[in-house]
């Protein structure tokens, strides 16, 4: 479970990579049958943004505090390995020095920092889900560890134990731990399993209705307007009316009933292929950059985001991309058709777990001069075929 966990949390790493379609083949039927059900579809969803730049401070603050859980806990994890091993070859006995002096299980703790870490950087509700699965599994591992640790050395790892905490420091465990719970552990565990998962779940539904709240939207009767870099919605607002009354463009639109659900891109947004499938170029398992994207993500988590698009060429790294796209005045415009239960328009509605976007197609248009450039029918699907993926 626990290796499942990563695979999945790292999802976003193989997406990236030649093995993509390998990884799908076998990973999309399970997305699918949770998307079929009503119980389940919201596990395939994603709670935070992923394709524009945070709205807001909060959510700025979420999406670095990810990149710093998953490498803090990745350092204390590795460094506490380390020290674990050496004990092991030099036959010191137990670690019981640098943080296991504190915490009788700091390797778990460091996990559990980089799953949190990784359910922020890849926002799937499936990976926080799993992620509350594998604390469960930790608590047991380690609950076993200590009787076996009990059976072989006896006095002493019980004194080791009266003086540290499990998972955190003693003084803390003893403040969220009171007299009556300690006599009856078991309720405390499954008390805390239940808050925490009410907590982690709930906080990421609220998240999520905070992104779409918060999303730089421009509405007009049935067309909606998503502007992906943070300085695009001015020319959205300035120009998406004369855009929409483009001949190609209306008579488009008028095949199919609204509401309508525009992103409003770069030429050149390197993670278009998330929003529809727009060419081969920009399915990222296509590029030969992923280890420039990998350090982007996790080291520089707004730059791909807010600039960047272009691609100097295939094997160019990410800052020596292009920043054309972003300056120009060309934007791509990706439009959807949105079927919503509620047949509603509203933001909530439009960004809904439930609802269904199709793409319709794409168009290319210079948003100066009002003029369109070139336009494109799409497939239903995005680059990675019917894979459930980020819509904000």
């Amino acid at each position: 479970m626990i290796f499942l966990y990563f695979v999945i949390g790292l999802e976003i790493l193989i997406m990236i990579s030649p093995f993509a379609a390998f990884f799908y083949a076998a990973f999309n039927p399970f997305l699918f049958s949770l998307a079929r059900h009503d119980a389940t579809r919201w596990l395939s969803a994603f709670f935070l943004p992923h394709m524009v730049s945070p709205p807001g401070l909060l959510l700025s603050t979420v999406r670095v505090a990810g990149s710093v859980l998953f490498v803090l806990g990745a350092v204390i994890f590795l460094g506490c390995a380390f020290q674990v091993y050496a004990n092991k070859l030099l036959r010191r006995g137990v670690a019981t020095r640098g943080l296991y002096q504190f915490i009788r299980h700091p390797q778990y703790l460091g996990l559990g920092l980089t799953g949190l870490g990784l359910a922020i950087l890849w926002p799937r509700y499936l990976v926080l889900v799993l992620w509350l699965v594998m604390l469960v599994l930790y608590d047991l591992l380690a609950r076993d560890e200590e009787r076996r640790m009990l059976g072989q050395f006896r006095d002493s790892y019980r004194e080791y134990m009266d003086r540290t905490g499990m998972f955190l420091p003693k003084m803390f465990e003893d403040i969220f731990g009171s007299r009556r719970a300690a006599r009856r552990p078991g309720v405390r565990r499954a008390l805390a399993i239940i808050v925490l998962a009410g907590v982690t779940v709930g906080g990421a539904f609220a998240l999520r209705a905070y992104t779409v709240s918060k999303l730089p939207l421009w509405s007009n009767g049935p067309v909606t307007t998503l502007a992906i870099l943070p300085g695009d919605l001015p020319k959205v607002e300035h120009r998406m009316d004369a855009v929409l009354e483009l001949a190609e463009i209306r008579s488009r639109m008028q095949r199919s009933a609204g509401p309508f659900l525009v992103y409003f891109v770069p030429k050149d947004y390197i993670m278009q292929g998330m929003i529809a499938d727009t060419g081969g170029e920009w399915r990222l398992y296509k590029q030969h950059h992923a280890g420039a994207m990998i350090a982007d993500w996790i080291f520089h988590p707004f730059r791909h985001l807010e600039g960047g698009h272009g691609m100097a060429g295939h094997g160019a790294p990410l800052d020596a991309m292009s920043h054309a796209g972003m300056n120009g005045t060309v934007r791509r415009l990706i439009f959807f058709k949105v079927e919503t239960p509620t047949r509603g328009s509203r933001a909530a509605d439009l960004f809904a777990i439930d609802a269904n976007r199709t793409p319709l197609f794409a168009a290319d248009v210079d948003v100066h001069e009002v003029r369109l450039e070139g336009i494109q029918d799409l497939s239903t699907g995005t680059g990675w075929g019917r894979v459930p993926t980020p819509v904000f």
